[in-house]
């Protein structure tokens, strides 16, 4: 085979149903600055268009690798043709340029000699996808290297954190065998992020203007920016996010965007957890050797049992928000209680003032107990009658049932609910009256809530959750790295991520 450039870090997969979006695509990467794109030619309903568009390109832009894929639709592509139809087209690709073709392994192993033929004029990617599960990789690995290639492209799909660990040790542990891994589906995002720096050859992203080819890409910008995947090496300290759903946190912009801005080496993602896979969570954290992670809705109260120490206050709170490892130990604290008491501190005097708590999860048993704590009359409210009893009675607080509210009145409310988060921005708890002066609403997406709305028409002194989120994520940041936090860039960085979505 002759001599060909290295792949880039990242691959953008463009799958466009005709040649006009198809070049359009492709000039609108190569402008953004990414000269490594697949042709979906499959995608196409006559794909050997496709060909005069690869011609095009490369014409234009010397420079660019252009990977040439046609996959069947015995293999969850779209072309319909027969094997050889679809070699044919790929080999029309090589002819016109193509750095590589890929080929599922279900082609090459029924037409080995044609597929062995034609990696003597480029590059051979053989791939396998599991669209349901991630299976045995070993296996998987062993069957596919009976094919020779130049780069083995293993795709499966995540259901729970272990796969993505599964995924990446396949990396790892063939150091000298070209490999390409990913794991599809929102759980599987991380392996986008850190397949490269696991050993393998490059990653997929989706196109800026269209959707991606598959379940879980984001675009090169963001790997590129955000993530930072073509700097993630070995060393490079791992956090990120659990929750459920977890594609709306803003998180991962504003920690990432702080390692940055202290040239820190380290990433954070998001990271799907499900209520029932914590103790598969552990077991991930352990294999992917997660140095620590911000814990949300729904885990904070679950995520103690697996942890090895606790501080006191945060034991009394029963809720989590932040865990690290320490001396080969879990660790988890609060950093939510001192987020709340530190805004409304700025306005009133908590051992002076009456506060109504609306909720009765671990964002409100964090704010309950630290507000009684600093002397603050506090009471609690919610939709469940027995939940906000059994809270009230633990942080010595008063219960206040929904129908009662009517006719009370306290100096400051905070809003410890979903209510009003994204992606149903228009639920509020109170239809009416908001019975306090100051209105402290914890969620933070969307940044001026239904609550925080009602509100400013209301005159009422309003603290957004923005404030809490940057406080309580400022005391994560330097828990985990011993720094002061770059709270302007942090802030920065939310309000870009708010503004985005």
């Amino acid at each position: 085979m002759p001599q060909s450039k290295p792949f880039p870090k990242i691959c953008v997969a463009l799958g466009a149903a005709t040649p006009e979006q198809l070049f359009a695509h492709a000039k609108r990467e190569i402008e953004e600055g990414d000269t490594f794109l697949e042709f979906r030619l499959d995608y196409l309903e006559y794909p050997e268009q496709g060909i005069d568009v690869l011609k095009r390109v490369l014409a234009a832009w010397p420079d660019v690798s252009i990977l040439a894929t046609c996959r069947r639709h015995q293999n969850h592509g779209r072309f319909n043709g027969s094997v050889e139809e679809q070699l044919r087209l790929l080999e029309l690709a090589i002819e016109a340029g193509a750095l590589a073709i890929d080929v599922e392994i279900e082609t090459a192993e029924v037409a080995a000699e044609h597929v062995s033929r034609i990696r003597n004029h480029t590059r051979l990617v053989v791939s396998y996808h599991n669209f349901e599960t991630t299976p045995n990789l070993d296996q998987v690995l062993r069957r596919m290297m009976r094919i020779p290639a130049d780069a083995y492209k293993v795709v499966s799909t995540a259901r729970k954190q272990t796969d993505n660990a599964r995924v990446l040790a396949l990396a790892r542990s063939h150091p000298r065998v070209p490999l390409i891994v990913l794991a599809m589906g929102e759980v599987g995002f991380p392996t986008r992020v850190l397949s490269t720096a696991s050993g393998g050859l490059y990653s997929y992203a989706a196109p800026l203007a269209a959707e991606g080819t598959a379940a879980g890409q984001v675009t090169a910008r963001v790997l590129r920016h955000l993530y930072r995947i073509e700097k993630l090496g070995k060393a490079t300290r791992l956090y990120g996010v659990i929750a459920d759903p977890v594609r709306h946190s803003i998180s991962p912009a504003v920690h990432n965007r702080a390692f940055q801005a202290k040239r820190i080496d380290a990433v954070y993602l998001p990271l799907l957890v499900h209520p029932t896979q914590l103790k598969d969570f552990m077991q991930a954290a352990n294999q992917l050797a997660l140095a620590g992670f911000s814990v949300t809705i729904p885990h904070k109260q679950k995520i103690i049992r697996y942890l090895d120490v606790i501080d006191p206050l945060t034991r009394r709170i029963g809720a989590v928000n932040t865990v690290w490892k320490k001396g080969g130990k879990w660790r988890g604290t609060n950093t939510d209680a001192a987020a709340v008491t530190g805004p409304l501190s700025r306005m009133l005097k908590p051992s002076k003032s009456s506060i109504l708590v609306v909720g009765n999860g671990g964002a409100a048993r964090g704010a309950a107990y630290a507000l009684v704590d600093m002397g603050a009359k506090v009471a609690v409210t919610g939709r469940n009658p027995d939940r906000i009893r059994a809270l009230a009675k633990m942080c010595d607080a008063e219960p206040v049932l929904r129908e009662k509210l009517a006719g009370r009145y306290f100096d400051a409310l905070v809003h410890a609910t979903p209510l009003g988060m994204f992606p149903h921005p228009d639920s509020c708890f109170f239809d009416g009256n908001i019975p306090a002066d100051i209105v402290f609403d914890m969620v933070y997406n969307p940044l001026e809530t239904l609550l925080i709305r009602r509100a400013r028409e209301q005159n009422k002194t309003v603290i957004n959750g923005l404030e809490m989120f940057i406080e309580q994520a400022a005391k994560q940041f330097e828990i985990w790295t011993g720094e002061q936090p770059p709270i302007p860039a942090m802030k920065k960085a939310a309000l870009e991520a708010l503004h985005i979505k």
